[in-house]
């Protein structure tokens, strides 16, 4: 009685052992397949995505103040304001989320918004070019200089996102990645932040 007690103890001993070797050979497998890497090149575009996000909504803040300091000047075109008003409400209009960053249609519609503020604010402050007493004023230079380098912290931010846009997408395309992805994590590719083209026509913004 007492054997058949201890024989049973060590079956059910081995069979916890051997639950423990799997367990730990499950999740080494995961690791070798690049279930890890994947994760963690996802959590990188998230983030970076989210610095880009923040840049531009850093412009968007700025937009308010620079229209008012503008409007202000006699016989401002007043066609141009509109534009940059409407332009601001459009790209603030639409949000991008994490879990968008793989739908083509959703990234170019986000993507065109914000050019379209690129391009309505670049050709603001090319018509103040005609304006000396506007260019003269210490409030209008101050949100010029303001926006000149947000403008350059989203060209930053943008070339950072698609660094690790690129990454992500080789990491669910090499094998054995594209096996782990396709069985378990079922992620889709996400999608670049590319610059409009109407906004790399426009005159660089430069006093």
């Amino acid at each position: 009685m007492i054997n058949s007690t201890n024989k049973s103890k060590e079956r059910v001993m081995k069979v916890s052992i051997a639950r423990i070797v799997a367990f730990f050979l499950f999740f080494s497998t995961l690791s070798g397949c690049g279930y890890n890497v994947i994760q963690q090149n996802e959590e990188a575009v998230n983030q970076s995505w989210g610095d880009l996000q923040s840049q531009l909504q850093r412009r968007g803040d700025l937009v308010p103040n620079l229209v008012a300091t503008v409007k202000g000047a006699a016989n401002f075109e007043k066609e141009t304001l509109t534009a940059v008003v409407e332009a601001r409400a459009k790209a603030t209009s639409i949000q991008l989320t994490p879990a968008m960053l793989s739908d083509p249609a959703a990234m170019a519609k986000f993507s065109s918004a914000q050019g379209g503020l690129s391009s309505s604010l670049s050709r603001l402050l090319v018509a103040v070019e005609r304006y000396p007493e506007l260019k003269a004023s210490q409030n209008f230079r101050d949100l010029q200089n303001q926006l000149e380098g947000t403008e350059n912290r989203i060209s930053v931010a943008r070339q950072r996102y698609n660094e690790a846009v690129a990454v992500f997408n080789f990491s669910i395309r090499k094998f054995p990645n594209s096996m782990t992805n396709s069985m378990l994590l079922k992620l889709k590719a996400k999608e670049y932040f590319k610059a409009d083209e109407a906004a790399k026509a426009v005159p660089a913004v430069k006093f």
